[in-house]
């Protein structure tokens, strides 16, 4: 089935997405937004440097001055003369013009809500493995991690689930489809990504609580089986999760004493 977004795509300006080139990171929240939707855009540094890919183009705008206010840090979408930085800030924009938004004024404001506590999911998914900054390497700090971890998966990670999990429910009582309105928006896209992350990361704790959020697990698999999702998740442009990104997988972290 082709999305409305899908079938706008050729009147939509192209998009380009400044992202690390080896990491899924947060610039998959990005991706998979667009991705989603069909937009056409381009994933710039994965480009050829001499197509003006690579590293050195994130670092140059991040230099860049003449684009209104800087970008502190990648991700940064380019989308004609506008320049934005901040993952929750692009989530926003492109969802509103690529139909991936709730209609409605309160449903669009409480799909920024939940956005923002997948963020700070997340957040707390990266900080197991690196709790005392990300200028060290994670052997520098794996007693710490030890620690950290060991809170995670019996407190923050059940909390985490538990609000979710009821957030789909009450919204599937009114009628909707995910965790808020009445269809799939980018906040679904983004839980599907927490939650393939997290599995990624921490297999065991995610079997021990995903058990106890059957709609949460539904939709999970509803955005995977998306055409365009689904396309994009068999293809070479999904870049796999890896031991650099937000979600690494350190066994003695899921399990400790293996």
């Amino acid at each position: 089935m082709t999305t409305k977004a899908a079938r706008r795509a050729p009147q939509q300006p192209l998009y380009r997405l400044y992202y690390w080139p080896f990491i899924q990171g947060r610039g998959e929240f990005v991706r998979l937004i667009l991705e989603d939707a069909g937009a056409p855009y381009e994933d710039v540094a994965r480009l050829p440097a001499r197509q003006g890919g690579g590293v050195g183009a994130i670092e140059a705008i991040l230099e860049r001055d003449d684009v209104g206010a800087p970008a502190f840090a990648p991700p940064i979408l380019e989308a004609g003369d506008l320049v934005l930085a901040q993952t929750p800030a692009i989530g926003r924009f492109l969802a509103e013009r690529l139909g991936l938004m709730p209609a409605g004024v309160r449903d669009r404001w409480q799909a920024d809500q939940l956005a923002l506590t997948v963020a700070d999911f997340v957040v707390e998914v990266h900080d197991t493995h690196h709790p005392l900054g990300v200028m060290l390497h994670y052997e520098e700090q794996k007693r710490e991690a030890a620690a950290r971890a060991s809170q995670f998966r019996d407190y923050r990670l059940p909390k985490f689930f538990g609000f979710f999990e009821r957030a789909v429910s009450v919204n599937q009582a009114s009628g909707g489809a995910g965790l808020v309105g009445a269809e799939i928006s980018y906040v679904d896209l983004w839980m599907f990504q927490a939650l393939a992350g997290l599995e990624y990361a921490f297999p065991m704790a995610f079997a021990s609580v995903i058990e106890d959020a059957p709609r949460l697990r539904a939709l999970a698999e509803r955005v995977a089986a998306r055409p365009n999702v689904a396309a994009y998740l068999a293809s070479q442009r999904r870049i796999p999760f890896n031991e650099d990104g937000i979600f690494r997988h350190y066994p003695e972290l899921d399990a400790p004493g293996l």
